[in-house]
């Protein structure tokens, strides 16, 4: 496999910063071997910035017919026809990626060996779009999820967006479809709501939320996708959606942009990804979904 030339990688795609292509490219390169196991054998969509974040950019799907034919692909089908994603499996193709001002991954929550079985619940906790953070019921709301995802047998690991929010997530056996694992996800957004009606909501439309965080469990249904964990965010400062270790939830100095592109080798290096046992600690979800129904009542 010849190595992925750069077109033009002087190309600025963060303009208040000066990230360019190349940058972005030997970002994905450095990561690769931690974000890969949370992105392989999954199809991507990609946020594509062809003229720099500074433009309005594009979701790609279907990956273009002039790839080369080592990069993995998933057929997948959709309303009228096909769409044939990317699967990330290698540096490589991360690369070839960046080469096309794709900035940020997104993933579903299942393989494509099993594309009706999905191996992870997430819940997206997103503040207001009154210009309030609410950074400090997020967090409270992220640690209750981790209490009652914990009493239902299930382990969590929460990541911060790298945009506003914080995703907890909880790795599942491969035991039940998408409908089983919403109604789980739906559950657990009830009892927190329940415990937290000041300041959570489930209301899907925005006017509706009157300020409060909005519990976001949409994501557990067939064809959503989440950003991938260490994806890059198309924000000022290259933020990237970075695992957080269980504890640094207590950290009063967590914030959901708290590492970049140029910031999160350092963490690297001292302490390694804290997801990397994520796939060990899977759960059943039908039993699970048996113990947050008892705990409903």
């Amino acid at each position: 496999m010849a190595r992925v030339e750069l077109s033009h990688p002087g190309k600025v795609l963060f303009p208040d910063d000066g990230i360019t292509k190349a940058d972005l490219a030997a970002y994905y390169e450095a990561v690769a071997p931690v974000l890969l196991p949370h992105a392989r054998d999954r199809p991507l969509s990609l946020q594509v910035y062809p003229g720099g974040i500074g433009r309005p950019g594009h979701f790609m799907k279907h990956i273009p017919r002039y790839f080369p034919d080592w990069v993995a692909r998933q057929e997948l089908p959709k309303r009228g026809g096909t769409v044939t994603h990317v699967v990330a499996r290698n540096a490589d193709t991360l690369r070839i990626l960046a080469q096309h001002n794709a900035i940020t991954p997104h993933a579903p929550t299942a393989r494509t060996d099993r594309l009706d079985r999905p191996d992870r619940l997430i819940a997206d906790f997103d503040p207001p779009d009154d210009g309030g953070e609410r950074w400090a019921d997020i967090v409270d709301a992220a640690r209750l999820a981790g209490t009652v995802l914990r009493d239902a047998g299930l382990e969590p690991f929460a990541m911060t967006s790298g945009s506003r929010g914080l995703h907890v997530v909880a790795p599942l056996r491969r035991e039940a479809a998408y409908g089983a694992v919403l109604a789980l996800g739906k559950d657990l957004a009830r009892v927190l709501v329940a415990a937290r009606p000041d300041a959570l909501t489930t209301a899907f439309k925005k006017d509706e939320r009157e300020g409060r965080v909005f519990v976001d469990v949409l994501r557990n249904r067939p064809g959503q996708t989440a950003v991938v964990p260490y994806g890059v965010r198309a924000r000022a400062g290259a933020p990237v959606a970075t695992p957080l270790a269980w504890a640094e939830l207590e950290d009063p100095h967590l914030h959901p942009r708290a590492w970049t592109l140029r910031t999160i080798a350092q963490r690297l290096a001292h302490g390694g990804d804290p997801w990397a046992q994520i796939v060990s600690a899977a759960a059943s979800p039908r039993s699970s979904a048996r113990r947050l129904a008892a705990i409903t009542g």
